[in-house]
């Protein structure tokens, strides 16, 4: 059996397989710690098999779909990983989702089971989960000592705690076209779409990543991104394909996480574009040196802040660009010859930069990225129960990303920004139409525009122009209140304006543009910027 993840025979590039090899490969070595809890290579294969007996029981099948609410501790790994194994897909669901969302997100996808966190229940007070193919519902955690439990499920549905496990049974004959995972990226205009992730993809995803930042043996891989994201999931990939360690923290702090890196002796760390300068806002000290971390994922940093990092840590942050739909298709190296660019084409894949017709664009011209792989497989496979989307964005053979960049002549790409109407903060992505929906709920907003205005930070933030029901009167205040039951944390809108009307072209349509290059004035309602909120979940 080799140890090349590349050797691997197309065939045999599905999660059981992974899990199998690894044990055999890896055996005792250490393979994970999340909340308390730890595994071996080996562990991760007998977890994988136990926890698909459980759901094998429940009535889950193949092919079935299983979604999951739940922060970074091992329920949430040992049902991703025992879905896969059983040939069903998990349905991860944002932590931050309000019961709107996770209505949508359980009746879209037709999940069978959902696996939630105690500290969530609550939110599905406002989910009618009688739209939805529920069947059983699995509470992760205990109730906090004297909370209520307000919430009653609907007829049909049961409600059990997580279930131990019993013995372990053998994978199903998965294939690596099969889908693993069905990941909801938000919509531009209209709802999220779920990303059919199948398990070659999921396998290319640790092999690339893992190659990018050099990944060995010895490593020990530290994030405190979310499981829900293909970020913090691929990390598992990762270790399990080079028989290195993945440490999940459950949140991040900007001034706990170097003690946390050190804690743990971290060697790999990855962050997002907005954490960068959240990290350097804090005072330079000794624990930003004192750790054993060599190198880092930082997708969306700015250059500038990337070099002060460096400065400042000793940490060099690499930079890259893969979607939930695509993968590591596109980075930078420790010894590229320059900064400020996503980086070189890798292996295994192509790369178009194209106008409207999807011709090849010059090198220095603009325009959209298309991008396709070379494998099997490595690829998202489409999006689920959205046929027309799904050929909408492959069209012409490649996939269209809907990022305007720029190829230089050295081959380094550019980005741009977003031809999509999509709005990114604190690495969420956001989509206008979801909180424009939510506003146009509200009795005094008669029509009203969603789009994103420059941050402080690396990243967004969310402002919306309203325009007034007749006779009612806008109180901005209010209506993020409003929001703030409907919508997660991270897209109540900061800044607010209200109009008499909205710029709009000949035939009605909202031009966006004008309104983001208005961008915040000084009668421009600011509630300031958010906190994330603390998390309820045990």
């Amino acid at each position: 059996m080799t140890n090349d993840p590349r050797a691997v025979p197309p065939v045999q590039r599905t999660l059981p397989d992974m899990l199998r090899r690894q044990a055999a490969l890896f055996g005792s070595r250490p393979l994970l710690r999340i909340a308390g809890r730890q595994w071996s290579h080996s562990d991760a294969a007998e977890a994988a098999g136990v926890r698909a007996a459980v759901l094998a029981q429940a009535g889950v099948q193949r092919g079935d779909r299983i979604a999951v609410m739940c922060g970074n501790r091992i329920e949430f790994l040992e049902t991703f990983l025992g879905a896969g194994w059983l040939g069903a897909s998990t349905v991860p669901v944002n932590t931050a989702s309000m019961g709107p969302q996770i209505e949508y997100f359980l009746a879209h996808s037709e999940a069978k089971l959902l696996v939630i966190e105690v500290g969530f229940l609550e939110r599905l007070q406002t989910a009618d989960l009688a739209q939805t193919k529920l069947e059983e519902i699995w509470v992760v955690g205990d109730a906090p000592a004297g909370s209520g439990a307000a919430w009653q499920p609907p007829a049909g549905v049961r409600v059990r705690a997580y279930p131990a496990g019993g013995p372990a049974i053998p994978p199903a004959d998965v294939h690596p076209g099969d889908s693993l995972a069905i990941l909801y990226t938000s919509g531009t205009t209209g709802p999220a779409k779920g990303v059919i992730c199948p398990h070659a993809q999921y396998f290319w995803w640790g092999v690339n990543s893992a190659e990018v930042l050099g990944v060995g043996a010895d490593d020990v891989l530290c994030t405190t991104l979310p499981l829900f994201h293909i970020n913090a999931l691929n990390t598992f990939a990762q270790a399990a394909l080079t028989s290195s360690e993945v440490v999940f923290e459950t949140r991040f702090s900007a001034s706990g996480f170097w003690p946390s890196m050190r804690a743990n002796g971290a060697t790999v760390v990855y962050l997002l574009g907005a954490m960068v300068p959240i990290l350097l806002a804090q005072p330079a000290g000794e624990a930003e040196r004192n750790h054993r971390v060599r190198t880092g994922l930082g997708p969306g940093v700015p250059d500038a802040a990337g070099k002060t990092f460096f400065e400042r840590t000793g940490v060099r942050l690499l930079e890259g660009y893969g979607s939930t739909e695509t993968n590591f298709a596109i980075a930078t190296a420790p010894d590229s010859p320059r900064g400020g660019v996503m980086g070189w084409l890798r292996p295994g894949f192509q790369a178009r930069v194209a106008d409207e017709s999807d011709a090849e664009l010059p090198a220095g011209e603009a325009g959209e990225l298309l991008l396709r792989a070379d494998e099997p497989h490595a690829f998202a496979s489409g999006y689920f129960n959205m046929p027309e989307k799904t050929v909408e964005a492959w069209r012409n053979l490649w996939f269209h990303t809907g990022d305007r960049v720029v190829r230089d002549a050295d081959g380094a790409f550019r980005f741009v920004d977003r031809i999509k109407d999509a709005i990114r903060r604190r690495g969420e992505n956001i989509s206008s139409f979801e909180v424009e929906q939510v506003l146009l709920s509200h009795s005094s907003v008669a029509s009203c525009a969603v789009y994103p205005v420059q941050s402080e930070l690396a990243e967004d933030e969310v402002m919306a122009a309203l325009v007034p029901r007749d006779g009612e009167r806008i109180d901005p205040a209010e209506l993020v209140r409003f929001c703030e039951s409907r919508l997660p944390y991270f897209a109540v809108p900061r800044y607010i304006d209200v109009l008499q009307d909205l710029p709009r072209t000949e035939n009605g349509k909202v031009q966006k543009f004008k309104l983001r290059e208005r961008g915040v004035s000084a009668q421009t309602w600011d509630r300031g910027p958010a906190a994330r909120p603390a998390a309820k979940a045990a």
